[in-house]
């Protein structure tokens, strides 16, 4: 996946306001079956997998047992199996660490090679695919997901995204006539509405706009979903797993940092690693940052302290030695009209 097919912004434009076509089959996937596949991911993952049923998904994640954060993932129930996606950076090390804690009769399979994913996105993007199948798209709800034949595949259709815009990610074969007939046949339907593929750069800025977190950047090893803002997947009341009894204390005691959002004027771009400052002192530091082509203005994401994280406080981001004000604000930067 190219960081851009034209350019960042043409790209990003064209998903906010019509639809465009990101290949992500680079992600990982990986199939947990068995009688105790729903006790095992119950253990590994920090939401209630026991509120899933079948063509139902949900957002979540992984902690260490510090309550660090091993990955984000979507888990999909498929009926007599659950499948994973995970982040291509992290695929193995996510392998690694299910295998290590796999017991009674769940067993764990990585299929990320045989899958191709395609994930549409854009108020566009459900008329788009309508073009190409029988099943009828505005019945899928959002999070849930239907298998059908699209572009003349059988697929797993499901109503996710990163974007914050309506959309589609769609699970296939990764044989390679298969995509490419896929590829195709959805680029036709959408010619009408001038759709186009997207690359690495307007995933991240169209990911930010909406304050999502990017594993690596805003969440990793050294952070944990309660300071991360992920509280809401945060299921501490559904019984034991991984990481609960730390992040039982965090929230007893309350955290000492938020990942807060902040917007910079005009284009002032603050990047990775900048450092954030409050009375003379540096308080934080970026952790994604970029120029919103929505909003036209900068826009970033950092942990400061609880006490800095409120919207409507200011911070001071270094930024090629000088310092520029920031403001806090509520997450999303992006409103959807």
């Amino acid at each position: 996946m190219p960081v851009q097919y034209s350019s960042i912004i043409e790209e990003h434009l064209a998903v906010r306001k019509s639809v465009g076509v990101f290949d992500v089959s680079h992600m990982g996937e990986f199939e947990i079956r068995g009688k105790d596949a729903l006790a095992f991911l119950q253990r590994m993952t920090v939401n209630d997998v026991s509120k899933l049923v079948e063509g139902r998904a949900q957002y979540s994640a992984m902690c260490y047992d510090n309550g660090g954060i091993v990955d984000d993932l979507l888990v999909y129930h498929c009926g007599d199996y659950y499948l994973l996606v995970v982040n291509a950076a992290n695929l193995q090390k996510d392998f690694e660490w299910l295998q290590s804690h796999v017991s009674g009769s769940a067993s764990l399979k990585d299929t990320s090679d045989a899958v191709s994913l395609l994930a549409v996105q854009g108020p566009k993007a459900p008329a788009t695919l309508q073009k190409l199948t029988d099943v009828d798209l505005s019945t899928v709800e959002y999070y849930h997901h239907v298998r059908g034949n699209l572009a003349g595949e059988n697929m797993i259709i499901s109503r996710t995204g990163y974007t914050g815009e309506p959309g589609f990610e769609l699970y296939f074969s990764a044989d390679l006539p298969a995509a490419q007939k896929a590829w195709g046949a959805i680029f036709e339907a959408g010619r009408e509405f001038g759709i186009l593929p997207v690359g690495l750069g307007a995933r991240d800025t169209l990911r930010l706009e909406m304050g999502f977190c990017l594993y690596g950047n805003d969440i990793d090893q050294s952070t944990n979903p309660l300071e991360a803002g992920l509280g809401w997947i945060t299921k501490l009341d559904k019984g034991d797993f991984v990481g609960r009894q730390v992040l039982l204390n965090v929230k007893q005691k309350g955290p000492k940092r938020k990942l807060a959002g902040f917007t910079l004027p005009e284009r002032a771009l603050a990047r990775h690693g900048y450092h954030i400052r409050s009375n003379g002192s540096v308080v934080g530091h970026v952790t994604s940052g970029t120029f919103s082509p929505s909003l036209q203005k900068g826009i970033a994401l950092g942990y400061v302290p609880v006490s800095l994280a409120k919207p409507g406080q200011m911070v001071l981001v270094e930024i090629r030695g000088r310092e520029v004000q920031g403001a806090v604000v509520k997450l999303p930067f992006y409103q959807r009209s």
